[in-house]
């Protein structure tokens, strides 16, 4: 059974009250009585301190004098108002002398069956009818009346326990009242923590529903500025980014349509032409040319997908190695002397030193290279120079490429990192593009941690510069830099 939380929350309270009241009723009431029991002992045992000193003792050192039996009697008697309680004068062998509660004078004595002047527990009080005397719970302090180090007798005051429970009752009442007053309290402040806590926790609820269900026009919209307040805004931004990302995706999906629709749509055209006679056999060799052309920039575009999926930061794909950033330059750049030369296009490689070593995959950055010398030669005008070169700045090492082509506009510089993006001029010039040379370029830099920036000029033409690590000279180059 689904329990929402409001219903939770006031359940606890009613749970929480509950055991306070059951928590008073039977543990703090019993600690109470007991420590009821115990003040009213220790109060009638220094009265009967005070009593056996003063008025007792001297009618045991005159061998139990009548006129001295009568003056105890007032003083026990006053006492016995006083403290609401009945007072025994008892002898060493257990007969009753004297009863406060008595008004008449005593005619004879009454023997106590089993009296022990040594009380359970070897307490100076006990609880219930004192050796069979009383028909209720009574509690009864026994005090000692010496003399000369000696026995003489005892005092024993008796006060019934309805009396203690009566005056424990009126002191549990109290702790009840305080506990309702603080339930009252309780309650008015779950009542506010609901309207701060559990109310904004409903909406921000209802609003991850609604991002659930994919509406994401629905914002919490919290202006606290706290925990809560900090959860809202980010579930918000949130659902911004996964609007963005829903659109991106729409986008991607239609980007890739778009490029691979265009060639299967030549293939299937030329393959049945030729399959139907449409195209005679002597120029069919030209035609399915043209069949491989478009299908090598199918698979292009299908590697330039897997390659931008494989590159996820969490799963760390990156083999760092030190190496010469030089010499991949060199050979990345030695792959291009064939489009070069029939292009009458020359590379420049400017270095800042016979040896630059960073610490990177140098499979990943050789595939940057690549990319974006491929990019230069694409867009770069017959007998023109592109320049690739690596400038040393603390720990970082920086690459440049640089062409002299037609350039980027300035409203496309933020959009060439996108996949399947390509400016209005390149649509003419690069019709084997699969627009993801850039954004494979941006994910390779970004997974090492490392920044590319663009400077371009219509006309004029582009340049990208990206930064490396540079790596940990060897012990050996130390040796030899020491020695030059």
């Amino acid at each position: 059974m689904r329990i929402s939380l409001n219903v939770k929350y006031l359940l606890s309270f009613l749970v929480f009250g509950l055991c306070c009241f059951f928590c008073i009723s039977t543990v703090t009431s019993q600690l109470m009585m007991k420590n009821a029991i115990t003040t009213k002992a220790a109060a009638f045992y220094q009265e009967g301190i005070c009593l056996s000193e003063q008025y007792v003792v001297n009618y045991f050192e005159e061998q139990e004098n009548r006129s001295t039996l009568s003056n105890i009697r007032s003083h026990l008697t006053s006492l016995d108002i006083y403290l609401n309680a009945s007072i025994w004068l008892i002898t060493r062998d257990g007969e009753l002398i004297l009863d406060s509660a008595s008004s008449g004078p005593a005619t004879e004595r009454i023997s106590i069956p089993e009296f022990n002047s040594v009380l359970p527990g070897g307490k100076y009080y006990m609880t219930g009818d004192f050796f069979g005397m009383f028909s209720e719970e009574t509690l009864s302090v026994l005090i000692p009346v010496s003399h000369n180090y000696h026995v003489r007798g005892y005092i024993a005051i008796h006060t019934p326990m309805s009396v203690i429970v009566r005056e424990k009752e009126g002191y549990l009442f109290s702790f009840y009242v305080t506990m309702i007053l603080l339930l009252g309290l309780m309650f008015l402040f779950g009542a506010f923590h609901w309207l701060m806590i559990c109310f904004p926790i409903q909406r921000i609820r209802k609003g991850a529903g609604e991002y659930a269900l994919g509406n994401y026009d629905v914002p919490i919209g919290m202006n606290r500025e706290d925990e809560l307040g900090f959860l809202a805004d980010t579930m918000d931004f949130m659902a911004e980014s996964l609007k963005d990302y829903d659109e991106d995706q729409r986008k991607l999906i239609s980007n890739i349509s778009h490029d691979f629709r265009s060639p299967l749509t030549s293939i299937k055209g030329y393959i049945e032409a030729i399959l139907d006679g449409t195209i005679p056999f002597e120029i069919q060799e030209k035609y399915l040319n043209i069949v491989l052309r478009e299908t090598e920039r199918l698979t292009k575009l299908t590697s330039g997908l897997l390659t931008l999926n494989s590159m996820d930061p969490k799963q760390h794909r990156l083999c760092r190695t030190r190496f010469d950033i030089n010499t991949v330059i060199k050979n990345t750049a030695a792959t291009f002397e064939g489009t070069c030369t029939s292009k009458r296009i020359s590379i420049e490689l400017l270095f800042s030193d016979w040896e630059s070593y960073v610490y990177a995959d140098m499979g990943k950055i050789q595939q940057v290279l690549y990319n974006l010398i491929d990019n230069a030669i694409k867009f770069s005008q017959p007998d023109s120079v592109i320049s690739v070169e690596t400038t040393l700045k603390y720990d970082k090492l920086f690459v440049s490429v640089r062409d002299t082509g037609a350039g980027i506009p300035k409203d496309s510089l933020k959009k060439i990192w996108e996949r399947f993006y390509k400016t209005d001029a390149s649509r003419g010039k690069d019709k084997k593009g699969t627009g993801l040379g850039l954004a494979i370029v941006k994910e390779i830099i970004q997974l090492h941690d490392e920044n590319i920036n663009v400077i371009s000029t219509e006309g004029v033409g582009s340049e990208f510069i990206f930064s490396l690590t540079r790596a940990e000279e060897t012990p050996s180059q130390a040796a030899e830099q020491s020695e030059s």
